[in-house]
């Protein structure tokens, strides 16, 4: 049989595409195709390289997750969604490559076992109830100072300035310290710090959350505002607490985006 190795380096580019994509779709993550090309590519390539006989070593596990582990930084990034996200890549890659040697055999056994593996994979995975959310990177650049955090689209999140209207985003705990300037008792004693800090732009928003009553947040606008693909000013309100608390985001936004 011939085997032309084009095609086949082609076809695990457009596979391992596929399932970077559907690991962005699942966990809620917008895709940056800039991102995911350049790592399907080295699918394709990695895919290509293991049927060289000079090379077939690559073909085992360890060679294999190692290519897996550099298409996911390539793919995602080097930070903590990322990680999840690669995790559930593996699976996903591991998953597909059982379903297909399962249809490969046409034993039927194999074939119920193999989806069944697919429904455990995705129960471990998803079960925590990632599926249906929806991530958005954000960046603040303030002062000389940058943070970057993931916001989750918080539907329920109806945070406005009562004095325009304008909605606005929530980040917590090290990064509101960290770009504001102020420490963790000055967010957590809004009133007192605003009749003491004679700090520009800072003002009050009222917040009201579930079982929890209400009060108010500190809040400041900042210029250089990176949220998805939108880049301007936005109004961020300060809370003192950390948001999302190892969920993977540490930010929330509502009608923002």
């Amino acid at each position: 049989m011939v085997v032309y190795l084009d095609l086949v380096m082609l076809l695990n580019a457009a596979v391992d595409f596929l399932l970077l994509l559907g690991t962005n779709r699942l966990t809620g993550f917008s895709a940056n195709i800039k991102r995911l090309i350049p790592a399907a590519l080295l699918g394709g390539l990695y895919g290509g390289a293991c049927l060289v006989p000079e090379f077939h070593f690559l073909g085992n596990i360890l060679w294999r997750l190692v290519s897996l582990g550099a298409m996911s930084v390539l793919a995602f990034g080097l930070n903590s969604s990322a990680l999840r996200r690669c995790g559930i890549f593996v699976l996903l890659t591991m998953a597909l490559g059982g379903v297909v040697s399962s249809f490969h055999s046409r034993d039927f056994v194999w074939i119920l076992l193999g989806a069944f593996g697919i429904w455990g994979l995705c129960k471990v995975g998803f079960g925590s109830g990632t599926v249906g959310r929806t991530y958005i990177p954000l960046q603040i650049r303030h002062d000389g100072k940058t943070v970057d955090l993931i916001a989750l689209r918080d539907t329920g999140n109806g945070l406005k300035d009562p004095i325009t209207g304008e909605n606005v985003l929530v980040i917590g705990g090290k990064a509101a310290q960290e770009i504001s300037g102020l420490t963790e008792a000055q967010l957590r004693s809004p009133l007192e710090t605003m009749a003491r800090q004679k700090q520009l732009g800072l003002r009050l928003i009222p917040y009201a959350s579930v079982g929890q009553g209400g009060g108010m947040l500190l809040a400041m606008r900042f210029r250089d505002v990176k949220l998805g693909g939108k880049h301007g000013s936005a109004l961020i309100a300060l809370a003192p607490e950390p948001i999302g608390r190892g969920e993977g985001f540490q930010a929330l936004t509502g009608g923002m985006a």
